[in-house]
């Protein structure tokens, strides 16, 4: 089978297709016969720094839709044929992937297979952050980093299904103002936010920050809550230090920092994992959330779809075309 795979890190150019064998699954594992990739920022991180690289070489990805190849013993509620969506920690990039049956997901009804592709990660994520951990009620308000990004897309369009009373938005570039506002965004910052977002709120701040970047935005969404306010981490796109809070930054106004990775529940809670999917998908059924597929390449063209998304001009989804469907 065809896989992409990274032998040394660096830029898009390391991404290399290869023939290697397909897997097979284990105890309490399926296979997949991959009809969709979803391409992640974790991914190019991954490639370029090694973020939760085990070791070289490797094959990039986090989820893909698809049929059910094979199961492996003890695998009872999914058979082969079924198409599925699936979380799967690494090795979306190829033609058939191996992937743990509890974070692989029956295709919700009337849902198509590329659709399904947006799901696994970015769905459950932006639902989780929007009320799993954000507790978001209505009436308040909300910043977003990454607001023209995948799960800045989906989070603005939760936040105003919640009833926010104002959603507000951080992109990198001018061009990507009018995507996030169609999004579900009242207001929309570039760049630098944290006095523009004080003086939209009159001085009080945000209910809650949801942040992805971590570094000097995760200390301005800080500093941009309101007394009682909550931000939520969610990734470290910077690369900058792990961030560390204490009391000096919690007390003064009582706000409350917390974190979230799809990754580490599908490990450590996999049924907490499948109830928030559960949750999160049928936000897609029933119409309240879209997120839209903004390019697709062949898996052949991987490094091009990392290009893309690393010049940071991308909106929405990116997806690989794996295999027939």
């Amino acid at each position: 089978m065809r896989a992409v795979e990274v032998r040394e890190y660096g830029g898009p150019e390391v991404l290399k297709v290869v023939e290697t064998r397909v897997p097979e699954p284990g105890p309490g594992q399926v296979s997949i016969d991959v009809a969709y990739a979803g391409v992640n920022f974790a991914d190019l991180k991954a490639r370029a720094e090694g973020y939760r690289v085990p070791k070289l070489p490797f094959v990039p990805g986090l989820e893909v839709s698809g049929r059910v190849r094979a199961a492996g013993a003890g695998v009872t509620d999914l058979t082969a044929g079924q198409e599925v969506a699936a979380l799967t920690g690494s090795g979306a990039y190829a033609e058939v992937v191996v992937a743990d049956a509890a974070a692989v997901f029956p295709v919700p009804s009337g849902v198509d297979l590329r659709t399904a592709a947006t799901l696994p990660t970015v769905v459950p994520t932006a639902y989780a952050l929007v009320h799993s951990v954000g507790r978001l009620r209505s009436g308040e308000t909300v910043l977003v980093q990454g607001a023209a990004g995948g799960i800045g897309t989906v989070a603005g369009r939760l936040a105003k299904a919640a009833g926010a009373g104002a959603v507000y938005g951080v992109v990198s570039a001018a061009a990507k103002v009018p995507y996030a506002r169609a999004h579900g965004y009242d207001e929309v910052f570039v760049g630098d936010f944290e006095k523009p977002v004080l003086a939209a709120t009159g001085g009080r701040g945000v209910d809650l920050a949801l942040d992805p970047v971590g570094g000097e935005a995760f200390q301005a969404s800080l500093a941009s809550l309101a007394p009682f306010g909550r931000l939520v981490s969610f990734g470290n796109a910077s690369s900058a230090e792990p961030w560390r809070v204490g009391q000096p930054e919690l007390y003064p106004r009582a706000v409350t920092v917390s974190g979230f990775s799809i990754l580490s529940l599908a490990q450590t809670a996999p049924a907490a994992l499948r109830a928030l999917a559960e949750r999160a998908f049928a936000t897609v059924v029933d119409g309240t959330v879209a997120l839209p597929v903004t390019a697709e390449f062949p898996l052949a063209e991987a490094s091009e779809a990392h290009r893309l998304m690393g010049a940071r001009t991308s909106t929405g989804k990116l997806l690989l075309r794996v295999s027939g469907h």
